[in-house]
């Protein structure tokens, strides 16, 4: 299996390089930003599985954020990150496309980690499906382009 690559995105550097060493020591590649625009920048320029959103950033909220980032890497997973836990903000992240929510701080470690498992596989499974989708419209493309030729074609 590939290594899987984490963006994590949160204002507080001591959350940042707990979150990132947690995450590492698990055997994933962590890259790191401080902002939104920080994040979508990176995300242009590298592929990430997953990204771990704070809600509250400096120059954007999480929820903006993940928006912005739809374009980026589509596939990628987000899940947004807070400290300030409401319905409305977990209803307002799941309406924009966020895949989970976590509170913070998170006192939890392996179920923490459990979850960022789970939502890599449920990504792998995605992945495997279009995967076959795709060939299986190919094989079928092919078959109906070869019925198409003209018989008297020698």
């Amino acid at each position: 299996m590939d290594k899987k690559c984490i963006l994590l995105i949160d204002d507080d550097e001591h959350v940042r390089q707990s979150m990132a060493r947690v995450l590492e020591l698990e055997g994933y590649h962590v890259d790191t930003a401080k902002t939104g625009a920080e994040a979508v920048e990176k995300s242009k320029l590298n592929f990430y599985n997953l990204a771990l959103i704070d809600i509250r950033l400096p120059d954007m909220e999480g929820t903006e954020l993940l928006t912005a980032m739809r374009d980026t890497v589509p596939r990628m997973v987000k899940v947004l990150v807070t400290g300030y836990p409401s319905v409305k903000n977990a209803i307002d992240a799941v309406n924009k496309g966020a895949d989970g929510y976590v509170t913070k701080p998170i006192t939890d470690i392996d179920t923490f980690l459990q979850k960022i498992k789970e939502h890599l596989k449920k990504q792998e499974e995605s992945e495997r499906f279009s995967e076959e989708k795709l060939a299986d419209f190919v094989k079928t493309r092919i078959k109906k382009l070869e019925n198409e030729k003209p018989d008297d074609v020698i």
